[in-house]
């Protein structure tokens, strides 16, 4: 259901901007899900105001759908900042672009609903909700889903379950063994979860807006050589002031306990049965290695949550015939929107794209 429709003028990369059609829309399925859709569109010469403006009649024809899926702890934002937006990017490539608010998170948290009880819940029934929603609004068409950090792990199993209607999978800094690479990230799952058998921890909302209220706070110190923990979240000085205040402020949401726990299980379960398929993917790596889906992982060199180490073996393990690994000079939130990053990692992924789909596949909206 679309709730809003306008025409905005946007920023896609500081003061290169663009016209795109604004959509705010509602999937309704076992939780209220709420996704941004963006789309470029072309304003008629005459000095009209946008506002008096046909959104669909000034909406450009598109060669593809992509659903972007936020990581933990975060929202739609993390792909759409004022100051740089990867959405808008990809929908001024001529993308029919839609944005996720997972449950509990940005509008979805608005609209009611609950806090996730784990991941499983996003697969089976947050993401399946937005691709019927997609489908009512821009026909019945593969989608290519795009995620970051947790989002792409969601979208492996997202492409397991429903091989029919994804057309491909752009992961980013989306670990598939996850804490292998970083001593530190083990002991930390390792710890939790001796609490967790302890005190059995209540599944709480975490406020990680907290955080990025500290991280704007003690900016200098989270970025300079001094900083004392060896995970950050981002390479240090690879975002502008204004692009590191903006993603702390806007994109940093809530995050469960529950979902916490069931990530340090699989990495503690993987650490134990390393070579057992169905440990992996909370169950879904057996199905997800055999899909013959296009696939396009890339991993940040210097990224000390999701080093390549726990990244590559989605790569590694795949039997898709269209799979490409990359390996970006980046930390995890500066894939998405370090300064480089329209530099590398959009062109990358817009290149990937384009090519799997093709001018010939343009569309107009259903």
């Amino acid at each position: 259901m679309i709730l809003h429709s306008l025409i905005v003028e946007q920023s896609v990369d500081g003061d290169d901007k663009d016209h795109f059609v604004k959509q705010i829309v509602l999937a309704r399925g076992p939780a209220p899900i709420a996704l941004v859709r963006k789309r470029l569109a072309t304003i008629p010469r005459g000095g009209t105001a946008l506002e008096a403006l046909d959104p669909e009649e000034c909406a450009n024809p598109t060669r593809g759908v992509v659903l972007l899926i936020h990581g933990y702890g975060q929202n739609r934002y993390a792909f759409h900042l004022p100051a740089r937006s990867m959405c808008n990017q990809l929908a001024r490539a001529g993308f029919d672009v839609y944005n996720i608010d997972l449950r509990g998170r940005g509008r979805s948290g608005h609209l009611g609903a609950a806090k996730a009880t784990g991941p499983l819940d996003f697969v089976r029934e947050d993401v399946p909700t937005a691709l019927d929603e997609i489908r009512r609004s821009s026909g019945d068409v593969p989608v290519f889903l795009l995620g970051h950090s947790l989002g792409g792990v969601v979208a492996y199993a997202v492409a397991a379950d429903h091989p029919d209607r994804v057309a491909g999978v752009v992961t980013l800094g989306s670990p598939y063994h996850f804490t292998r690479g970083s001593l530190l990230l083990a002991g930390v799952a390792e710890a939790f979860l001796m609490l967790d058998r302890a005190v059995e921890i209540p599944n709480v909302a975490l406020p990680l807006r907290m955080y990025g209220t500290l991280v704007r706070a003690g900016q200098r110190v989270f970025d300079s050589r001094l900083y004392p923990v060896p995970i950050r979240g981002f390479r240090r000085g690879a975002m502008e002031t204004e692009v590191l205040r903006q993603h702390m402020a806007l994109a940093m949401d809530h995050a469960s306990v529950s979902t916490m726990r069931a990530m340090f299980t699989w990495a503690s379960e993987l650490r134990r049965n390393a070579g057992d398929r169905e440990q992996g993917l909370f169950g879904y790596a057996g199905a997800f290695e055999k899909l013959d889906t296009p696939l396009l992982i890339i991993s940040g060199k210097f990224d000390d949550l999701a080093p390549p180490a726990s990244v590559a073996p989605a790569f590694k393990r795949s039997m898709s015939n269209d799979k490409t690994y990359r390996e970006l000079p980046f930390g995890h939130i500066d894939l998405l929107v370090g300064r480089e990053a329209p530099l590398l990692t959009w062109p990358l992924i817009e290149e990937w794209l384009v090519k799997r789909t093709g001018d010939a596949n343009r569309h107009e909206a259903a």
